[in-house]
């Protein structure tokens, strides 16, 4: 298959375009769709397949026996990141957002503090303000475009009233591969105070050349008694509509926990998602994942190369994700000004910064994962939009 070619995803009912002109004010017949973090190719031949025994057979009645379905995870898990895991350890969610909202209901309660490093992926703290609980942001430092934690700032700011921290790795925004170092920091930062972490990993199949994704528990085994992994075939197969994620917790008590919580609710997995992830974690998907990467990574640089020519605007160097995230602070601009040039001068939607937190204001978020002629024109574009800079 082609990642160059156009798909044409208005009518579809996908929020990315058909959504576009409602939330963003920018009509998807001549604009440009980069904000929601969904991608813009077809998933690979192995899922489609996959769809195609599901509607040739033509009834989709209740998943059951899905002892391949864990055993895909597990292969993926070991083979693709280092991480030995057992199946019995494997919850099923309806995507990573219900499976944060979960680990909220499950382990914290009304008005306790639920800690973010920011900014972050801005649907952590709409899920944590819904469930009543308090956003603590932690803000990072961007030492000349590069996030780095504050573990001395951040324990100043704790008050004992924080219950779990969550945790973007890979970075979304930003795409910071996080080191050995820093997740071994992070882990004796939750340890001191006594926090759950939830360690959202969604983004770490999408890693570029010269960086490696450590998963948490692989790089801190000892902090296991306070640890929920999540992973998800969505980001890294274009699967978000399949609506499933992983949930994985090794601690005993955790796990049970967890379990209780989910057969109360009455959760149960949608049929589509796991037959969709099961081909997905296959060698073939694997394949297919390396040649996206490649992809990935020269959107990256012409994406980076043109933006980065225009005076007082900067692209933070990706190490994951197809999410480019920009700051604009060096033009002067307030963030309302320059959402109206994207808007209305080059017709992109984007996700403003401020979205995410403490450390936003001044960034724009774009979608770099589409065909390449499409990169090319957003680069006219908003080189066009702020002309007057050159």
């Amino acid at each position: 298959m082609s990642f160059d070619e156009i798909i044409d995803r208005r009518g579809s009912h996908c929020s990315k375009w058909d959504m576009m002109e409602a939330r963003y004010g920018v009509s998807p017949d001549d604009g440009l769709a980069m904000f929601v973090a969904d991608m813009d190719f077809r998933s690979p031949p192995c899922v489609q397949d996959a769809l195609r025994k599901m509607l040739d057979l033509g009834v989709y009645g209740y998943f059951g026996d899905d002892r391949a379905y864990r055993a895909s995870i597990q292969w993926w898990m070991k083979t693709r990141h280092g991480w030995d895991l057992e199946t019995d350890w494997i919850f099923s969610t309806h995507g990573l957002v219900n499976g944060t909202a979960m680990c909220l209901d499950t382990f914290t309660k009304p008005g306790d503090g639920i800690v973010l490093h920011t900014p972050v992926y801005h649907a952590f703290a709409r899920v944590i303000k819904s469930a009543g609980r308090e956003v603590v942001e932690c803000e990072m430092v961007n030492n000349n475009g590069h996030y780095e934690f504050d573990f001395d700032a951040w324990d100043a700011q704790m008050t004992g009233n924080e219950k779990m921290f969550i945790f973007c790795s890979p970075l979304n925004p930003g795409g910071r591969v996080w080191t050995q170092a820093e997740l071994t920091g992070l882990a004796d930062f939750v340890k001191r105070h006594d926090l759950i972490l939830v360690s959202d990993e969604i983004h770490h199949d999408l890693v570029r050349p010269g960086h490696k994704h450590i998963p948490m528990a692989v790089a801190a085994p000892d902090i296991s008694d306070r640890l929920i992994m999540m992973t998800a075939v969505s980001k890294t197969f274009n699967l978000a509509g399949g609506h499933v994620g992983n949930v994985i917790i090794q601690d005993e008590n955790l796990r049970a926990r967890f379990g209780a919580r989910m057969a109360a609710l009455g959760n149960s997995p949608n049929a589509f998602g796991l037959h969709l992830a099961t081909a997905a974690y296959s060698p073939e998907g694997a394949a297919w994942v390396d040649d996206l990467n490649a992809y990935l990574a020269e959107n990256s640089k012409i994406f980076d190369d043109g933006v980065n020519a225009i005076p007082g605007v900067r692209s933070m160097h990706l190490e994951s994700t197809y999410l480019s995230w920009v700051d604009f602070s060096g033009t002067g601009m307030s963030g309302e000004e320059v959402n109206d040039r994207l808007k209305n001068s080059a017709k992109i939607a984007v996700n403003q910064g401020k979205s995410f937190g403490q450390g936003g204001d001044d960034f724009m978020r774009f979608n770099i994962g589409m065909p390449r002629s499409q990169i090319i024109e957003a680069v006219k574009r908003l080189q066009a939009a702020f002309a007057d800079l050159q």
